[in-house]
């Protein structure tokens, strides 16, 4: 069948691939498959539930929910029924979704729990245009427009008996230009902007990623970046449209154990991720013996050493291809056992990922492809393919996308994946959109052999007093890829050199402690210890031996805690809001600057 929206998707994946395990989901302590026939004819009921309660096309409906089957079921509902779902991170403050369902005006609203539903609760009487609300898990309370999950499939039911053939009648009123979801991304601004993306947007870019990348009905993709981000959505879309099964992990937490439960071959991540991965391995590594810390930089170097030999298409010596063979049986085999065995790759996206760390984790075997794009574009631009890739790069374009680099470097993209604007905002609409080009807001370079590199966001090049500019992804990228640091934030725009706000990793700074002769067991004292400041810049040192005077570190300060979602540090994809974050730690940068500051 033609697949041109949501719909058809959906149909073709459940009717083409008829799987025993189209989710998989954690329930009384194991992963239990949900086969294609239930997701049809809950998403139906779903549908047909909404068109009861008196649904229209175009009417926004919320979804507050944790990744799970439901999600995905809910999402097609409501697509099925000709609505615009408006997905809301779920671990949002109460005051944030009040202002973004003020903002859609949804009639009704599905939350995941009773926890999500005492909050909404809580702001209803701020929510005129909010008429349902639905609970997925868990008994509707006495409050009279709560119902349960359960009730809405009930009355589902009732209403497709009296209408039976409203399923066909329903897909074919749906059109590629229909808005399918209005996705709230706020980015580094921290102000909210409603992304509308239609059918055939979304779907340009599934049909895209999957010329690009191979994954058929082989493949098991474990779902846990969230699902009220167009990332993981597209991704969960990809893999229903190519037969491949979706488990859901519990939550961010039980990554690590869902991964050896499920064994995925496929895992959409954010750089975050790695580098706590790899800050993990590091601190094994300093843990164990001189023997096994031998063995492991032994391992690594044959690693670099094979890859480098195979990606140039030289031959391999006989010895080299030996010790391979022993590397992954010694070493190599075990880190691959922790993710289940049979991983094929992880897909990367949401910020910059250090090249450092894509080469680290390649020299054990495992691929990490990098891939690029935004909300407003469905949101993949670029990506790098399993036999196409290019470390410290986000890979080519998508067939279907174009890209230039503007006279200033920033990337301006256009196609059909590309949004129809930002709800209710035409000016903000056009700032981004001219002649047809969206104008990304990030820097870039599209070199001869055809892959795109980013250097930096647009908005946040650093201009020193010095008139110098300074990409600061870059220098953070730098350090985060050392397990001494878990977050940084370089700062200096419009001083006379640059500083940086520093989350560093507690067990490296009790090591520190410990080699230093310090005595205290108070890690709030530890780092704003004298000793462990000049420990870290001595760090920085080392690793900034290739940066140019101007790019150089001159002050920091260690911050106790690292940034978070909840506290509006960091967006859903881990991506810090470096505006709000210098805001928040502006007294501590002016003490950076002031004459009294440690030099």
């Amino acid at each position: 069948m033609n697949v041109e929206t949501l719909v058809d998707l959906f149909e073709y994946a459940t009717q083409t691939h008829r799987k025993s395990n189209t989710f998989l989901t954690k329930r009384a302590g194991q992963y239990e498959p949900v086969p294609a026939e239930e997701v049809r004819e809950k998403v139906y009921l779903v549908g047909a539930g909404l068109v009861s309660l008196g649904v229209k096309k175009r009417d926004r409906i919320g979804l507050l929910s944790e990744n799970r089957p439901e999600w995905a079921i809910v999402d097609f509902g409501i697509l099925w029924a000709g609505a615009i779902n408006v997905p809301i991170f779920p671990t949002l403050p109460v005051a944030q979704i009040r202002d973004l369902l003020l903002d859609c005006e949804p009639r009704v609203l599905f939350v995941s729990n009773v926890k999500q539903l005492e909050n909404i609760l809580s702001i209803a009487g701020d929510l005129p245009s909010l008429e349902k609300i639905i609970i997925l898990e868990g008994i509707a309370g006495p409050s009279h427009p709560v119902t349960s999950f359960t009730q809405l499939l009930e009355s589902g039911a009732r209403f497709l008996k009296g209408n039976p053939g409203m399923v066909e009648e329903y897909r074919r009123q749906i059109r590629p230009d229909d808005i399918a979801s209005i996705i709230y991304t706020s980015g580094a601004t921290g102000i909210p902007k409603g992304v509308m993306l239609s059918h055939g947007n979304i779907i340009s870019n599934v049909l895209g990623c999957a010329e690009a990348i191979s994954i058929d009905h082989s493949d098991l993709a474990l779902s846990f970046l969230p699902l009220s981000h167009i990332f993981e959505r597209t991704v969960d879309y990809l893999m229903l449209y190519r037969g491949a099964s979706i488990a859901y992990a519990e939550n961010v937490e039980t990554v690590a154990e869902n991964m050896l439960e499920v064994r995925p071959t496929l895992v959409a991540c954010v750089p975050r991720f790695f580098e706590k991965m790899y800050a993990r391995i590091q601190e094994t590594m300093q843990a164990s013996s001189p023997l096994r810390r031998g063995l492991m930089s032994w391992a690594l170097k044959v690693g670099r050493q094979f890859n480098h030999s195979t990606r140039a298409n030289r031959r391999v010596p006989v010895l080299l291809r030996l010790q391979k063979g022993v590397a992954e049986i010694l070493v190599f085999s075990k880190l691959k056992k922790k993710l289940g065995g049979r991983l094929r790759f992880f897909i990367s996206g949401g910020a910059p990922l250090a090249p450092e760390l894509a080469e680290f984790f390649f020299s054990a075997g495992i691929l990490i492809l990098e891939g690029y794009g935004l909300t407003e574009t469905s949101p993949v631009i670029a990506v790098n393919r399993p036999a196409q890739f290019k470390f410290g790069t986000v890979g080519p374009p998508l067939h279907n996308v174009s890209i230039k680099i503007a006279a200033d470097g920033e990337i301006w993209t256009r196609g059909p994946a590309v949004m129809k604007g930002y709800y209710g905002k035409e000016a903000e609409t056009r700032d981004v959109m001219q002649d047809g080009w969206f104008h990304t807001g990030d820097i870039g370079v599209l070199e001869k052999d055809g892959f795109l590199k980013i250097t930096d966001r647009k908005k946040d090049i650093i201009i020193t007093a010095t008139g110098k500019n300074v990409a600061p992804q870059k220098i953070e990228n730098l350090l985060k890829s050392n397990p001494h640091f878990l977050n940084v934030v370089v700062v200096g725009n419009k001083r006379p050199f640059l500083s940086a706000l520093i989350v560093p990793n507690p067990a490296k700074v009790k090591q520190a402690a410990k080699a230093l002769g310090l005595q205290s067991s108070d890690y709030g004292k530890l780092i704003h210890d004298p000793q462990i400041y000049q420990h870290y810049m001595g760090q920085i040192q080392r690793l900034a031996t290739d940066l140019a005077p101007f790019e150089q570190i001159k002050r920091i300060v260690l911050l106790e805690n690292d940034f978070s979602i909840e506290k509006g540090e960091m967006t859903a994809t881990m991506k810090v809001r470096r505006r709000i974050v210098e805001d928040k730690y502006r007294d501590l940068i002016e003490q950076i600057y002031s004459k009294t500051g440690r030099e």
